[in-house]
């Protein structure tokens, strides 16, 4: 049986995953904690601010953050549930992190 859309779409996520070096796993992990717990609207700002136009392409990884970002929107809360859980599977440490840094977002956020 061929494979929905949306899993293939993680199946491809999570292969990029693992082709990732650690450097590109930690932007993956802001990434997708500013999905699970946007950032306070300052903090958005001030890294607006930082970012630096460049006129060269987008690296590959970019490209392949852009596509996950496009993609993750259009997944169904069931489907974001099922690529957590795979990538559990493929790395416990980085999904524990990401519950860790999320949390911390959360009570940071609360505390303002």
């Amino acid at each position: 049986m061929a494979l929905s859309v949306p899993e293939q779409e993680i199946t491809t996520v999570l292969h990029w995953f693992s082709q990732w070096g650690r450097f590109q796993q930690q932007d993956f992990m802001t990434d997708l904690v500013n999905k699970a717990v946007p950032p306070d609207v300052d903090l958005l700002f001030d890294a607006m601010n930082k970012i630096n136009v460049k006129d060269k392409p987008p690296t590959m990884f970019q490209c392949q953050l852009k596509l996950f970002g496009q993609w993750f929107e259009r997944w169904t809360e069931k489907e974001r549930d099922n690529f957590m859980r795979h990538l559990q599977e493929r790395n416990p440490s980085f999904v524990q992190e990401f519950h860790r840094n999320v949390e911390t977002r959360l009570q940071n956020q609360n505390s303002i």
